[in-house]
């Protein structure tokens, strides 16, 4: 069976690791893997490549490129697949636009978020194209039933979670690498890793920094990740005067092995699918304090697998790091919770499987 994936780019991020987890993962006796890129390849095109699956990318420019249109029409019209499998908004759009009156094969979409940030033209879209859509992906209960409120039947939507596998250990040591950040040996590192985007609150991890500084002067805050709200996030930092306890660490093509360094990971964020930085922390038995926000709530269950903090309440994230870093005992009886709970529910070979046996349910035209 021959599956062709389309997506935006292939930067370094969730969706984007997730397709090159499952298309070098698909049992090759089964399936044949293409990949196209929509706007541009990336940092994991490689991985791709290596493990001898084709690229192509379209150079899609601005949100409607006519000519990046219409060569993936061509695309699809001379050599179809038997299963496009389209990622995230522009990738969904084009791929179901293109496929017009091209009904050979079967479409399936992957959505990853609860995407409240959609405008209202999107959401049209969205639903205007139900009719050609064979099978929804949602990586999480919450993602899927967004996209049934918006008109989606149950019929066509399935929920496959991430899969998720533990960061190998960083190419320095602890102390080297708080070395690099100027930071002390005694030092007491919580982590952040993702976008800096405002969906994901970073502000409110700051204002916590300050309120667990307090109790633990030791502690430092390191920011893994880059956006459009890295300069106000800078300065706010500046303005409430803990610029000199945290350190903005941009974009790491390392970030998820970082995670070995921290003593505990943050996560504020009021809206997500799954969380791959917040899967790969507990994968590793890191204890994590999350938002409690439905998808957060689908990996950690407050108190056996870490901590849930209501939205916006960075002293709620604080309060419980100064119960992690006092209790050893508490410490690893969260981060074993949480490692066996990735290793059994959430590890890539499942999510495999069940894309495998989805595909193969789906039998074409």
């Amino acid at each position: 069976m021959r599956i062709t994936f389309l997506i935006p780019t292939l930067d370094r991020a969730g969706a984007e690791k997730q397709l090159v987890l499952l298309a070098c993962g698909l049992p090759r006796d089964r399936f044949q893997v293409d990949v196209i890129g929509l706007t541009r390849g990336g940092p994991l095109e490689a991985d791709l490549l290596r493990a001898g699956i084709p690229v192509t990318v379209l150079k899609k420019r601005g949100k409607v490129d006519v000519r990046a249109f219409q060569a993936l029409r061509e695309r699809l019209r001379n050599d179809p697949p038997d299963i496009l499998h389209t990622w995230l908004f522009a990738g969904n759009s084009y791929g179901r636009l293109a496929a017009s009156g091209n009904r050979r094969f079967r479409i399936v979409v992957s959505e990853r978020c609860v995407d409240s940030w959609k405008s209202g033209w999107q959401l049209w879209l969205d639903r205007r194209l139900i009719s050609r859509t064979d099978r929804l992906l949602a990586n999480s209960e919450s993602v899927a039933e967004f996209y049934r409120s918006h008109g989606y039947p149950a019929s066509k939507v399935t929920v496959i979670p991430n899969g998720v596998t533990p960061p190998p250990p960083p190419a320095m040591s602890r102390a080297e690498f708080l070395e690099s950040l100027d930071l002390p040996a005694e030092t007491k590192l919580v982590g952040y890793i993702g976008r800096l985007a405002k969906q994901k609150r970073v502000q409110d991890l700051l204002w916590g920094l300050q309120v667990l500084r307090q109790a633990d002067p030791r502690c430092r805050l390191a920011v893994v990740g880059d956006g459009p709200e890295r300069e106000h996030l800078e300065q706010y930092a500046r303005d409430v005067e803990c610029s000199a306890f945290v350190r903005f660490l941009g974009h790491r093509e390392d970030a998820a092995r970082l995670l070995h360094h921290f003593d505990a990971f943050w996560l504020a964020s009021d809206f997500e699918g799954l969380s791959n930085s917040l899967m790969e922390a507990m994968a590793i038995g890191l204890p994590s304090i999350a938002s409690d926000i439905p998808p957060n709530r689908e990996l950690i269950q407050h108190g056996e697998h870490g901590y849930l903090a209501n939205l916006g309440d960075g002293v709620a994230f604080a309060q419980y790091t100064v119960k992690l870093l006092g209790d050893d005992a508490l410490r690893t009886r969260l981060g074993e919770a949480a490692r066996r709970r990735m290793q059994t529910e959430f590890s890539v070979e499942a999510m495999i499987a069940a894309h495998a046996a989805l595909y193969e349910t789906l039998t074409p035209r």
